[in-house]
C-alpha cells in the first residue's frame, strides 16, 4: 500500500498494515538479517542515549518546540494588552499584520453552520492552509496548539500514575475519531451551531489566555483530569477534529519525518515516546519495506522521535529539496563497532 492510502486509512483509524515478505525490498531485509545476527541490542543502546542526553540533543527538539507554541500564544496575549495590532484575535480566528487567518477545522465549522464562504473566511483558509501544508499539517498540534502543551503535562503525571500501579491507563479504537469528526460536521449543519467550538479546549485556552478566564475552563479543567487518571491524551487521539483536519493537510506535505531502518538499533524508544505512536510502526523489525520511509500524515512532526534516538534513524526531511540522511552519517551509524 502506497505512502498516500496507508496515511489517510490510519488517520481515519485503521491499524498500521504489516507489510508481506515480498514488500520489503533485498536490501532491507539484509539489513533486518545483519541486526538479528549480530544481535544489535539495548546495551549499545542505552549508552548512546545517555551520551545523547549528557549533551543536551535528547530534549532539543521538545524545548524548540515549546518555545514556538508559547511564543505563538503569547503573541496574542501582548497584542491585545498593548494594542499593538500585530496578531489579533485567538488561535481559531485571526489576523496577522493584517493578513487573516482562518484555523481550517474551525472555517469548516462555519461554513456548514451559515451554508455561506465569506470572502475573509476564504482569503483566511487560504492563508493557513498553505502555511500548514509546508510545515506538515498536524505540525500545527504540537507547535501551536495551547491545549497540546497542557495535555502533555498531563501525560506525564498520568505515566507516572501508571508506573507507580496507582492507576491502570486506558485506551479505545482510534476509529472513534472518525465518528466525532462526522458527528460534530452532521450536528453543525443541522443546528446552525458551530458545535464544536463551543467545547473546544483549543479555542477556549487561547480565549482566555487573551482576554481572560471564564467558566469553560471548568471543562477544559475536566478534560486534563480525565486524562491524568482514565487515559492518556484522551481528546487529541480519540476525540479532536483539528488533528484529522491537519491530517489531511499532511498528506500533501513536504516536511515529513523519515526512518532509516539501516541505523536503528529496534530498542523502541521512539515509540514510547511518541504522541501518536501508531505511525512509527515502521521501526518494529520487520516492518519497514524500503531503506527509507515516510513516517505517515497523522504524525505530529513533534521530534520527540528524533531526539530520543540514539543513532539518527529519524530524522526531519524536505521532501524533493534535500536528503535526511548524509553520505559520511550513513557509514558511521550503519553497522555496530
Amino acid at each position: 500500500m502506497g505512502y498516500f492510502t496507508e496515511s489517510l486509512a490510519q488517520i481515519i483509524g485503521r491499524e498500521p498494515t504489516r507489510p508481506a515478505n515480498d514488500e520489503i525490498s533485498i536490501k532491507v531485509q539484509e539489513i533486518h538479517k545483519y541486526k538479528k545476527a549480530n544481535k544489535i541490542t539495548l546495551a549499545k543502546l542505552e549508552a548512546e542515549r545517555q551520551a545523547n542526553r549528557k549533551r543536551g540533543e535528547a530534549s532539543r527538539w521538545l524545548k524548540r518546540r515549546w518555545a514556538v507554541l508559547i511564543s505563538i500564544n503569547l503573541l496574542f496575549v501582548v497584542s491585545y494588552y498593548f494594542d499593538i495590532q500585530l496578531l489579533e484575535g485567538a488561535i481559531t480566528a485571526s489576523r496577522f499584520i493584517g493578513f487573516h487567518m482562518a484555523d481550517l477545522n474551525s472555517a469548516l465549522q462555519v461554513i456548514l453552520a451559515f451554508k455561506h464562504i465569506a470572502l475573509n473566511l476564504m482569503i483566511g483558509m487560504v492563508t493557513v492552509f498553505i502555511l500548514w501544508l509546508l510545515l506538515g499539517g498536524r505540525t500545527f498540534c504540537s507547535w501551536a496548539c495551547p491545549y497540546h502543551l497542557l495535555s502533555e503535562l498531563a501525560e506525564k503525571l498520568h505515566l507516572w500514575l501508571v508506573s507507580k500501579k496507582i492507576i491502570k491507563g486506558y485506551t479505545f479504537h482510534r476509529g472513534v475519531r472518525t465518528f466525532f469528526y462526522l458527528a460534530f460536521a452532521v450536528l453543525t449543519l443541522v443546528t446552525g451551531y458551530t458545535i464544536f467550538e463551543a467545547i473546544s479546549p483549543t479555542g477556549i485556552l487561547s480565549r482566555a489566555l487573551i482576554y481572560g478566564p471564564g467558566v469553560a475552563l471548568l471543562w477544559v479543567l475536566f478534560l486534563l483530569l480525565f486524562e491524568v487518571f482514565i487515559s492518556r491524551r484522551a481528546w487529541c487521539r480519540y476525540v479532536c477534529p483539528i488533528g484529522m483536519t491537519y491530517g489531511f493537510v499532511g498528506l500533501i506535505s513536504p516536511l515529513r519525518v523519515v526512518y532509516k531502518p539501516e541505523l536503528c538499533f529496534f530498542g523502541g524508544d521512539c515509540r514510547t515516546v511518541c504522541l501518536v505512536p501508531h505511525v512509527l510502526d515502521a521501526t518494529i523489525m520487520g516492518r519497514a519495506k524500503d531503506e527509507v520511509v515516510p513516517i505517515g500524515a497523522d504524525c505530529t512532526r513533534c521530534g520527540m522521535c528524533v531526539d530520543i534516538c540514539p543513532a539518527s534513524a529519524l530524522k526531519y526531511e524536505i521532501k524533493g529539496i534535500g536528503k535526511a540522511f548524509d553520505e559520511s552519517e550513513d557509514k558511521d551509524n550503519a553497522k555496530p563497532e
